[in-house]
C-alpha cells in the first residue's frame, strides 16, 4: 500500500465516522440515558448551577464547552428542549462528541501504525473500530465513555511516539503522554487501566530484558546487525525509511508459516528499556497526577461543599453503595464476563410509534403490545462479529505468545529467551497485556456494571483481529487470504445488518425481532 492510498484510506475512514455521527443527530429531541447526568452537568457549568458528581469533571467540561460553542452557531436550532435547565438544541450538547468520537478509528490506525509500520495493518484497524456499535452510540449523546477512551488511546499513541524519538523529541512526545493519560483518568477513574497498561508493558520489557542478559550478558534484544542498523536510524534522528518493504525483503526465516514470516524487530516498544524508573515517574506518574489535580479546580470553585480530599471519599462511597451486578439493581447490570461475547447489550433509547410519519416519541412509555408498528431503538451493542472474531484473535494471541515460550522449552528441556523478539510477539504482548490491563481489574468489583465499562479494553480487541485479518491478506496461502477477506466483509455487513438500532432508525416489530438474535439482548 502507498503513502497516497494509506492517507486516502484514512480520510475515507474518518468522512464514514463523521457521517455516522453526525447524520440524524437532533433525531431524539430528549435526554437519552445518561444525558439526564451528563448534558445537564455539562450546561451546569454554563449557568454556575452548584452540583455533585459522582465522576471527575473533565467530560462535562466539554460537553459545556460543546453547548456553548453549539449555542452560537446560528442553525441546527429546529428543535429545542428545557430538559438541561436550559432551552437547548439536542445539537449543542451532542455535537462535540460525535466530533471526538470520529477521531477515535484514527488514533486506533495511528496506534497499529506506530507499533507495526504496516500501513494494511493500521488501516484494518481504523476500518474495524469505524465499524463498530457501541462506540457510534456512544459518540451520538452526551456521554463520558468516549473522553475515557480517546485519552487513553493518545496517550498510549504518544508512549510509542516517545519511543520511537530520542533525546528532546523523546521527552516531547513523554510530555503529552502523560497529559494524556491524566486527562483519561480525569473523565472516569477507570481510565487509569490505560496507564497501568503502559507500566505492564514496560515492567514485561525490563524482564524479558533482564532474562536474557542473566542467560547471555554478551547479547541483547537485537543481533549485532540490527544494532548497527538501529545505532544509524537514531543518529539519523527517526526510524528506518519505507519500513513494509524492508520487512518484505528479510521477513524470510523466524516466522513461520502460514503467516508471511517476519525477522523485523523494528518497533518502538523495543526501546521501552530505554526509559529508566525515574523518567516513568516522572512522565507517567507526576504529570498524570498533576493534570487530574488541576482537572478538579474549576468543578472545585463552582461546588465548594467539599473540598479535594472530601469530594472523592464522596465519590468513592456513592460507588461502593451502588449495588451489585443483579437485574434488581438495574435490567441492564452485566457483569464483566459477559462483556466479551456481548451476552447482555444495553437499550439508551426505546419507544414505539403507531406509523412512521407521526412524530418522534420522545417521552411517556411505551405503546402498548401489539399497538405501535414502528419501533425506535437505540441499542448500546457492539458489532456482534468484530467482538467475536477479536476475541478469538485475541485467544489465537496468547496461544502464540505461551507457544513461543513453551515450544523452545519442550525442545531444549530449559527456558530461553530470543536474542530478537520478532515484531509480531511484540504486538501480541503490547495487546494481550492491555486487553487484561483494562479488563481484569473488573473481575474485583461488586457494584452494578455495564457494557459501555467494557469500551476501553474492547479497542485492543480490534487491534487483534486487525493484526490477525492482516496477517492472513500477507500469507502465502490463498486460503488464508480467503479467510482474511470473509471475515473482513461479515464485520462490514454485519455493521450495515445492525445499523438501524445503532442510530436509532425507524423499524417494524419483524425487523426488531430479527436484529435480536438473543433473549438476553432485549
Amino acid at each position: 500500500m502507498t503513502k497516497k492510498w494509506f492517507r486516502i484510506g484514512l480520510l475515507g475512514i474518518f468522512i464514514l465516522s463523521l457521517a455516522l455521527r453526525f447524520w440524524g443527530l437532533e433525531r431524539f429531541n430528549t435526554l437519552v440515558f445518561d444525558e439526564v447526568y451528563f448534558a445537564k452537568f455539562g450546561n451546569n457549568y454554563l449557568t454556575h448551577t452548584p452540583f455533585f458528581n459522582a465522576h471527575p469533571p473533565l467530560s462535562q467540561y466539554m460537553i459545556g464547552i460543546g453547548i456553548w460553542i453549539g449555542s452560537h452557531i446560528p442553525f441546527w436550532h429546529d428543535t429545542v428542549n428545557g430538559l438541561t435547565g436550559s432551552l437547548r438544541s439536542p445539537w449543542t450538547y451532542r455535537w462535540f462528541n460525535a466530533l471526538t468520537g470520529s477521531f477515535i478509528p484514527l488514533v486506533v490506525a495511528a496506534i497499529a501504525y506506530q507499533l507495526s509500520y504496516r500501513r494494511s495493518f493500521a488501516i484494518l484497524a481504523g476500518l474495524f473500530t469505524a465499524c463498530d456499535g457501541i462506540f457510534l452510540v456512544e459518540s451520538r449523546y452526551a456521554l463520558s465513555n468516549i473522553y475515557i477512551v480517546i485519552f487513553g488511546l493518545l496517550g498510549h499513541w504518544f508512549l510509542l511516539l516517545a519511543l520511537d524519538n530520542q533525546n528532546r523529541r523523546r521527552s516531547f512526545w513523554l510530555i503529552f503522554a502523560g497529559i494524556a493519560f491524566g486527562a483519561s483518568v480525569g473523565t472516569k477513574w477507570n481510565g487509569l487501566w490505560f496507564l497501568s497498561g503502559a507500566y505492564l508493558i514496560w515492567i514485561v520489557a525490563w524482564v524479558i530484558h533482564g532474562m536474557h542478559s542473566f542467560a547471555n550478558p554478551k547479547l541483547f534484544f537485537t543481533s549485532p546487525s540490527l544494532e548497527e542498523e538501529g545505532g544509524k536510524r537514531q543518529k539519523a534522528g527517526g526510524r528506518i525509511q519505507e519500513p513494509e518493504v524492508r520487512s518484505q525483503e528479510v521477513g524470510v526465516s523466524t516466522y513461520s508459516p502460514p503467516f508471511i514470516p517476519s525477522t523485523s524487530s523494528e518497533s518502538p516498544l523495543q526501546n521501552l528499556t530505554q526509559l529508566n524508573i525515574f523518567q516513568m515517574l516522572f512522565y507517567l506518574g507526576i504529570i498524570p497526577a498533576f493534570i487530574y489535580s488541576i482537572i478538579w479546580i474549576p468543578h472545585l470553585q463552582l461546588d465548594k461543599t467539599y473540598g479535594f480530599i472530601a469530594v472523592h471519599q464522596q465519590i468513592l462511597k456513592f460507588h461502593l453503595h451502588l449495588g451489585g451486578n443483579s437485574s434488581d439493581v438495574h435490567p441492564y447490570c452485566a457483569a464483566w464476563y459477559k462483556w466479551p461475547l456481548m451476552i447482555r447489550p444495553m437499550a439508551y433509547y426505546y419507544q414505539t410509534a403507531e406509523s412512521i410519519t407521526e412524530p418522534l416519541p420522545v417521552m411517556g412509555p411505551p405503546l402498548p403490545a401489539g399497538a405501535g408498528q414502528v419501533i425506535y431503538d437505540v441499542h448500546a451493542m457492539g458489532n456482534p462479529f468484530l467482538w467475536w472474531f477479536g476475541v478469538a484473535a485475541m485467544l489465537f494471541l496468547v496461544g502464540m505468545l505461551i507457544s513461543q515460550a513453551v515450544i523452545p522449552w519442550v525442545k531444549e528441556k530449559r527456558f530461553l529467551v530470543p536474542a530478537t523478539l520478532s515484531i509480531d510477539t511484540w504486538i501480541g504482548l503490547y495487546l494481550v497485556i492491555n486487553y487484561a490491563a483494562n479488563l481484569a481489574p473488573w473481575i474485583k468489583v461488586t457494584r452494578c456494571v455495564f457494557i459501555y465499562h467494557y469500551m476501553c479494553a474492547v479497542v485492543f480487541v480490534f487491534l487483534a483481529i486487525a493484526w490477525f485479518v492482516d496477517q492472513c491478506l500477507r500469507s502465502y496461502y490463498q486460503q488464508l487470504r480467503t479467510l482474511g477477506v470473509t471475515i473482513t466483509f461479515i464485520i462490514l455487513a454485519a455493521f450495515i445488518f445492525w445499523m438501524p438500532i445503532y442510530l436509532g432508525l425507524p423499524l417494524s416489530p419483524d425487523g426488531y425481532k430479527l436484529r435480536m438474535w438473543f433473549n438476553s439482548w432485549i
